[in-house]
């Protein structure tokens, strides 16, 4: 979507580098716009006016929103260029690219890290309502630097900035840069548990925003910055690189523009909002997105075309004026993003600081269910309520739409180039995505949050039920046959999957007693450890709760059922067996439940003290038998797939042998009979 500055001339052969880009101008532009734009939002929204009380000072007022703007360019240079390292330049031009974008992903993470230590410093003043100077103020910072959560999130981002930092200074390879951007993005999170939107009612929706558009953004900026770095290096590959980073930018542009719209759904309660000071601010970042929209469809439409024209020219005209043109219009085009980029990350830094104009409108309840679980109390359940108690969870809708979408779209990539997809599959496939949405953004996930039955509904919806249908939609076979072939040794994503599918990981990971125990055992230890009451009172278990829920669940059942390529599958007489003592230790897993005299992460449920729940104990023994009877259905739909499979398998087998024998005569009963003979004779 976003232009990429230029070379100063194309290849004269498909491997020959050029020189560097133009240095640190580009970051130059971005920085200096950005910190003019934070200034006068700062100046707009109020945002560094002094206390009445507890008045941090003024170096702590500017610090912050000055501080994040740093922040936020610094990590996104360090995704972009890993990013950029790992997944779109061509490992058929010289090595020293990766190297080059290394080295500068480690000293942006240097950056980003000593940002988020100062960081919670100045964050750390600001809360307690002291200045930087007060007598103290170390000591005070040590004290309870672990204690606040924005301090200590600081210190996370820090701490995972620095192992970037570290990883990339001796990485070469791109697997080595793939993993560190893993991280990278990982460091983001704690950032958006303690964003401006996190503070509102809608906690859950608001860091979901948050970290959303901080990918987005990070991925764009970044992928940009990167590919001015290392342009003079790619010689005839910059117009694949560049139509990599176009696709890359789209999706990008794409998680900005609807998790912006998410965080003023949150944050602003009417459209006369938008007339406040926090209004304004937000309107300069729409425009400047809109604006960056259309740079980005022009560069897609024309520029990137032109390249790949130059690029197959590879000529004499391609160093005349047709070079010198696409030249001239990167250069234009970089200018301009890198101003708009500048003004929208300054814009974004001032709003960090700058209260919502109906702020005390939004401020979240009071009670102890939203302090426990940072989600209003739901109402007293009834027979209707499982089909209109709803509470939209933004993140898994999100995941699920995707999933859907890119689904059908390889789909239709397939019907169009005249190849068949069964119906039945794709079918299977969105229903299991339309059921996961209803178990955690329906009933189940609304009472789940504070009724352990309705947990247990919720957890075997997600484990067993949803894996059964996801499984059949066989997602891997239809994206190696959708996705296009990389040849210039890249990591695209059917590159990515083909790893997996042959990794050493997953061999171990498909053996079905492997899977068995992780779907079993993983469960035993998630309930007897505190690792359930931190699924309940953080957003960050709680994601990661659904996570292990879905991934082991659909692991189990893609052993036993699945059709996707992987490891030597085993014998299904071995899956059956599987099957059926797993769900032995799932049977008794529901019975220990229901005999339990000990009520599980009894600090929280103890402390809700929801009128509907009068008994706490007797609720998770509800739960503990829907754990036992729930699991049957799956367990049969599971053995009969198994079975089936096994039915079909031995009948190919039998047709095979039949063609087989047709061909030869039957070589393979004649040679048994004769070898009869032979012992009849002998003996």
């Amino acid at each position: 979507m976003s232009s990429v500055p230029a070379t100063t001339s194309t290849t004269t052969g498909p491997t020959t580098p050029q020189g560097g880009g133009r240095g640190p101008l580009p970051l130059v532009i971005l920085v200096g716009v950005g910190l003019v734009a934070a200034v006068v939002g700062v100046l707009v929204g109020g945002a560094a006016q002094s206390y009445p009380i507890g008045d941090p000072g003024a170096l702590v007022r500017w610090g912050l929103p000055l501080l994040r703007l740093i922040h936020d360019l610094s990590a996104s240079a360090t995704i972009g260029l890993l990013l950029v390292g790992a997944f779109l330049v061509p490992e058929t031009v010289r090595t020293n690219h990766r190297v080059t974008l290394a080295r500068s992903a480690a000293v942006a993470a240097v950056v980003w890290a000593a940002a988020a230590l100062v960081g919670t410093v100045l964050s750390f003043a600001d809360t307690a309502g002291i200045t930087l100077g007060s007598p103290g103020f170390v000591d005070q910072y040590l004290a309870f630097v672990l204690e606040l959560e924005t301090t200590r999130g600081g210190l996370i981002t820090a701490g995972l900035a620095i192992v970037v930092a570290i990883g990339a200074s001796i990485a070469r390879t791109k697997g080595a840069l793939a993993w560190l951007l893993a991280f990278a993005v990982l460091a983001l999170w704690p950032v958006a548990l303690n964003g401006h939107s996190s503070a509102s009612r809608d906690h859950m929706g608001g860091v979901n925003a948050i970290f959303v558009h901080l990918i987005g953004a990070c991925v764009w900026v970044g992928g940009l910055l990167a590919l001015a770095l290392v342009r003079g290096m790619l010689g005839r590959h910059l117009a694949a690189t560049v139509r990599r980073y176009s696709v890359v930018a789209g999706w990008a542009y794409g998680a900005i523009v609807l998790s912006g719209i998410l965080a003023l759904w949150i944050n602003l309660t009417s459209w006369g909002d938008f007339l406040s000071a926090y209004g304004a601010i937000v309107g300069v970042k729409v425009v400047t997105l809109v604006l960056l929209g259309l740079l980005g469809w022009q560069q897609r439409r024309s520029v990137v075309a032109r390249l790949e024209s130059l690029d197959r020219e590879a000529g004499p005209a391609a160093d005349g004026t047709s070079a010198k043109g696409a030249t001239a219009t990167f250069v234009r085009l970089l200018a301009v993003e890198l101003v708009l980029m500048g003004i929208a990350f300054g814009a974004a830094a001032a709003l960090s600081r700058t209260p919502a104009p109906a702020e005390e409108l939004l401020a979240p309840p009071t009670d102890a269910v939203y302090e426990l679980t940072q989600y209003p109390a739901p109402p007293e359940p009834t027979t209707a309520s499982w089909w209109n108690e709803w509470l939209i969870d933004w993140l898994w809708v999100a995941v699920a739409a995707v999933a859907v979408g890119v689904y059908l779209a390889w789909v239709l990539r397939l019907r169009r180039r005249g190849d068949a997809w069964p119906v039945l599959r794709t079918i299977s496939w969105v229903l299991g995505w339309v059921v996961f949405v209803y178990f955690t953004s329906g009933a189940p996930g609304v009472y789940g949050k504070v009724s352990f039955s309705w947990h247990m509904v919720m957890h075997m919806g997600v484990a067993m039920i949803v894996p059964l249908l996801l499984v059949p939609g066989a997602p891997i076979t239809l994206a190696l046959r959708a996705l296009p072939v990389r040849k210039d040794k890249t990591l695209g994503p059917r590159e990515l999957l083909l790893a997996l599918v042959h990794s050493r990981y997953l061999q171990v990971l498909a053996n079905p007693i492997i899977a068995a125990a992780i779907f079993f055992f993983s469960l035993a230890i998630f309930y007897w450890s505190p690792l359930f009451e931190l699924a309940l009172r953080t957003h960050t278990g709680h994601v990661l709760m659904m996570i292990h829920f879905v991934a082991s669940g659909y692991l189990f059942a893609w052993v036993l059922v699945g059709i996707d390529p992987g490891p030597k599958r085993a014998h299904p007489l071995f899956k059956l067996v599987v099957l059926f003592v797993t769900v032995s230790f799932h049977a008794f897993f529901g019975v220990v439940m229901t005999d339990s005299s000990t009520l599980l992460a009894a600090p929280f449920f103890d402390a809700l003290d929801l009128s509907w729940i009068p008994d706490p104990l007797a609720d998770q023994h509800r739960g503990g038998a829907i754990a036992w009877g729930v699991g049957e259905a799956p367990t049969l739909v599971l053995a009969l797939m198994v079975a089936a499979q096994w039915v079909r398998s031995d009948r190919a087998e039998q047709i095979r042998r039949d063609r087989q024998a047709d061909r030869d005569g039957d070589a393979e009963l004649a040679a048994y009979n004769a070898d009869l003979a032979r012992r009849a004779d002998r003996g």
